[in-house]
């Protein structure tokens, strides 16, 4: 694997973690507005750099990656939807995003990550398919190759101490009928298609050498990534 010099990201603050945890202990928008300042310099500084310099490492790896240090294009926004989160408004952890294809970010196979002060979660895929890309993967997966290199990909991911998102289904969907006996047939039970790992905010995440990790993660995804990549197409 490729060493990575930092050219303007330095890590995430310590100071950004304990913002989080007012968040949590003064979650209002009257809070944040008052704190502006902090949230400018501790969270959104360091992230934007985070995926400007991530970006650039990743088109290593998918020269089309999207990296954008924009609110709602890799970076998500910080307030909740207000209609269902009223006593509870700031989002208590941060989420970076790099997706490729034209489809819209959470639909388009990416490389994530998010944090809060307790958690690092670094993911490779598609967290939820909505009801289209849902009913094209169960389509998708009704071949065989595809069901097999699938599976392969996600057994190497385990081998080497990945986790993979569970099952959200117990029951084998309608149209698979039939199929219950065909190889790696257990794919037909998912609603979603992606590969984690988490850690605690260490040393490392608060250096340039978070960079390194993470492209690590990613690197070891990227078959993952692609096939994803391939049932957006």
């Amino acid at each position: 694997m490729a060493s990575f010099a930092s050219t303007g990201f330095s890590g995430f603050p310590k100071e950004g973690l304990a913002f989080l945890d007012n968040i949590i202990i003064h979650n209002s928008k009257e809070w944040l507005d008052a704190h502006k300042e902090e949230y400018e310099k501790y969270i959104v500084g360091p992230n934007k750099a985070y995926v400007e310099e991530m970006g650039e490492h990743l088109q290593i790896l998918v020269p089309t990656i999207h990296a954008i240090p924009k609110v709602n294009k890799s970076l998500f926004r910080i307030y909740r939807d207000a209609r269902f989160h009223r006593l509870d408004p700031i989002k208590e952890r941060i989420g970076i995003i790099f997706w490729q294809g034209a489809t819209h970010r959470m639909q388009s196979s990416s490389f994530y990550m998010h944090y809060d002060p307790f958690e690092v979660f670094v993911a490779t895929g598609i967290r939820n398919f909505k009801p289209p890309l849902l009913a094209k993967y169960r389509e998708y997966i009704k071949d065989e190759h595809r069901r097999k290199t699938l599976h392969q990909i996600l057994e190497a991911l385990k081998e080497k101490g990945y986790q993979i998102a569970a099952p959200s289904y117990k029951k084998f969907p309608r149209g698979f009928e039939g199929y219950e006996e065909e190889p790696y047939a257990y794919l037909a039970k998912f609603g979603s298609m992606y590969a984690y790992t988490t850690f605690s905010p260490d040393k490392t995440f608060h250096s340039e050498k978070i960079i390194e990790r993470n492209f690590k993660i990613y690197e070891d995804m990227l078959d993952l990534q692609q096939w994803v990549y391939e049932l957006t197409l």
